[in-house]
């Protein structure tokens, strides 16, 4: 297939961006929440066990109460293979 020109990262460099990953994440996700406010619309998010709808004006309405999460004790799941 030719010359691959990639360059293979060592365990550490890989470790190191995945550990990146939460953060930029994070940083996308709050950029995205305030430049959709700007644009004039709302976004969902929850807060006290609600979902609430967050206008770009800063009003917040409730919109759906959420179960209580449940508590899984499971440590170890089994995914099935697919033939």
């Amino acid at each position: 297939m030719g010359n691959d020109n990639r360059m293979a990262l060592s365990d550490k460099a890989v470790d190191y961006l995945e550990g990146q990953i939460p953060e930029l994440a994070a940083i996308a996700t709050r950029q995205a929440y305030w430049q959709t406010l700007a644009s004039g619309n709302s976004v969902l998010v929850t807060e006290n066990g609600q979902i609430v709808e967050v206008k770009p004006d800063g009003t917040r309405t409730a919109i759906k109460a959420l179960e209580k999460p449940k508590s899984i004790s499971q440590k170890h799941f089994r995914i099935p293979k697919h033939d």
